[in-house]
């Protein structure tokens, strides 16, 4: 498994840096998988090219309602001679913020080739976001204008004034470009039939932006500075529409002057972006999806940004009946995004599933065993390396609930997590402003970057020397297998001297040798601790999934010294621990360079936390069982 997610890595990075990826080849049957793939089904096969090439048309002029005119490539199936097929086509639609003129730079976060479904009869338009590329206007990061924009780009592409489109229309892509599928989807435009979202966000607060309260100083800075990167890049279209190249060029510049770096320091210094509220919730996809009707087919991973998100989108389309199925895999973010080895979940390429869900729900082809092959929920459990099925994301588990017992002491002695009875004592967690580098936190908050370009390093699969740097408290070695799916609860009964400071969980499978293997983890910060108990999840009437409203009101520092349960959300995950490892929760006092407080919050954090456990001061671990 460490070589296959090192292959992926290096295939990340490569497509970063700007190489090609061209189709996926085609094959006429589901052929086997390797050593831990999901059961082969050998009951559809991808059907041939139907075209033998493509030809691209650049830079097509769509006006939104506004007046600002968007630009979309557009590829089309091509005869032999190179010359367009004239004939109309279902037409996948895919948004992006990325700049698509700018493959090299944006590759990585694309999805793969859209050319093996235009060889097979579809129409694929790419378009670039407001104030993104080609595109006029200034950018704001899926604010409301452009959730807007993203119905009328559907409704365009389904017009019948377009003379290779057939009025059906699907959507692609992952990342931002599968978060604008939502939102197009969540505004219904005539003519969407399907979408196939790749690691797309619920809660973008929740989910990245703050995890526990504070500001992801490793993705938010990447991202806002790879967009940006991209829109300074002189427009594509300048060389065909000077004027309106230009204009475009200059709503970048300003967009980058009056959105995207006072947000970043407005959050920084505690100003309103630090906080939850309506700027958050409007570009949230959760804000959208009880709207989604249409067939939607997820991918998302465990190591990935929005690892937190996309199983409670999921989650709102079953429970409303929308045709769904959810892949999540061992894949941080660029690993996601690509897709590279999906096949391994036993289902085909990335570029035969969407084939599959778009010839069923785009063209309308019958597809009868679609459902029996492609179980509702297919996850890779960690542990086990096997690929699991599920009908419903939360449905079979049960809270099972581990006390933090005894004392546990930085860099040495661990402390006991049971089922049994739990010995009192009190554990201090020193303020080490460094704990966090070179984990698989610090990869997966950045993207996966800092493990593909850093290949090999232990650190990345081993959590030990991390976890030396706070406290641990762990279960004796297993006599039985444990396995999990789900969100995770850590209640932590927490003192600090300056009534603040912030609680870096991570919980783990320690093998018999000393490898400490990180499942996920979680964050909370002390004086956000204030539960919104209507939204809060139980399961078994034991808190699993809290939620808190990251409100500058809610915010409430303890008294110095005060002690009180503070519940980090521990995001979700799938683990089977075997018998003889242990199950592990660290605790540390920052997560560097994944979070940072903002600057004025930074004095009351460097300071020791308590964990107090006791009969008074229960500390407790509450995980979804299985089995």
């Amino acid at each position: 498994m460490t070589r296959i997610r090192a292959l992926s890595r290096r295939l990340a990075v490569a497509v970063v840096a700007g190489a090609l990826l061209g189709p996926a080849p085609l094959i006429a049957s589901v052929v086997p998988r390797a050593h831990g793939a999901a059961a082969v089904r050998e009951t559809w096969a991808p059907r041939p090219e139907v075209y033998p090439g493509t030809v691209t048309r650049r830079d097509l002029a769509i006006r939104m309602s506004d007046g600002v005119v968007l630009r979309g490539d557009l590829e089309l199936p091509a005869r032999a001679d190179g010359q367009a097929v004239k004939r109309r086509f279902p037409v996948i639609v895919t948004i992006t913020a990325y700049n698509k003129s700018a493959g090299g730079l944006s590759g990585g976060l694309t999805g793969g080739s859209p050319s093996y479904l235009v060889q097979r009869g579809y129409a694929q338009l790419t378009v670039d976001a407001r104030g993104t590329g080609s595109s006029e206007g200034q950018w704001a990061a899926f604010s409301r204008r452009e959730d807007k924009d993203a119905g009328e780009i559907v409704e365009w592409a389904h017009s019948r004034k377009r003379p290779w489109s057939n009025g059906k229309v699907g959507m692609s892509g992952p990342s931002y470009l599968g978060m604008s599928q939502i939102f197009a989807a969540g505004s219904r435009p005539k003519g969407l039939k399907a979408i196939f979202p790749q690691v797309p966000a619920a809660d973008v607060y929740r989910d990245v932006v703050a995890s526990g309260g504070q500001i992801d100083v490793g993705f938010i800075p990447l991202w806002l500075g790879l967009v940006t990167g991209a829109g300074v890049i002189p427009p594509a279209v300048t060389a065909t529409d000077p004027q309106s190249g230009f204009g475009a060029f200059v709503d970048h510049l300003t967009a980058a002057a009056t959105f995207t770096i006072p947000l970043m320091l407005d959050a920084l210094t505690g100003g309103e972006a630090a906080y939850d509220g309506r700027f958050y919730r409007d570009r949230s996809p959760g804000r959208v999806i009880g709207r989604v009707q249409v067939p939607t087919f997820l991918v998302g991973g465990e190591y990935d940004i929005f690892q937190r998100g996309t199983p409670l989108l999921f989650e709102n389309l079953q429970h409303r009946d929308v045709p769904v199925k959810m892949i999540i895999g061992p894949w941080n973010h660029l690993e996601g995004s690509s897709a590279a080895d999906i096949d391994r979940a036993g289902y085909g390429t990335l570029s035969e599933l969407q084939l599959r869900w778009f010839d069923r729900y785009v063209r309308g082809v019958p597809d009868p065993t679609l459902d029996s092959d492609i179980a509702p929920i297919t996850y890779y459990e960690q542990g086990s390396g096997r690929w699991t099925h599920a009908r419903e994301w939360m449905g079979d588990q049960h809270a099972e609930s581990l006390r933090l017992s005894g004392s546990a002491t930085a860099g040495g002695g661990a402390g006991g997590l049971t089922q049994g009875a739990a010995t009192a004592g009190d554990s201090v967690v020193p303020p080490v402003p460094v704990s966090g580098l070179c984990t698989r936190s610090t990869a997966q908050w950045m993207a996966g970057l800092p493990s593909t370009v850093l290949d090999g390093l232990p650190c990345w699969e081993d959590n030990a020397l991390n976890d030396a740097s706070g406290v641990v408290f762990q279960t004796e070695p297993l006599t039985s297998a444990l396995r999990l799916r789900g969100p995770i609860n850590a209640r932590l009964y927490t003192s600090s001297p300056s009534g603040d400071g912030m609680l870096s969980v991570s919980v783990s499978d320690v093998a018999p040798d000393g490898t400490v293997s990180r499942l996920t983890g979680g964050w909370q910060v002390i004086s956000h601790r204030a539960l919104d108990r209507s939204r809060t999840r139980r399961l078994d009437g034991r808190i699993i999934q809290p939620y808190h409203p990251f409100t500058r009101t809610a915010k409430q520092p303890l008294a110095p010294g005060q002690v009180a349960p503070v519940d980090v959300e521990v995001f979700p995950t799938a683990a089977r621990i075997a018998p003889g490892h242990r199950l592990r929760i660290a605790i540390q006092a920052f997560d560097v360079p994944h979070l940072l407080p903002t600057a004025p919050d930074l004095p009351s954090t460097l300071v020791p936390l308590t964990i107090h456990a006791s009969d008074r001061y229960p500390s407790v671990l509450t995980i979804p069982g299985l089995g």
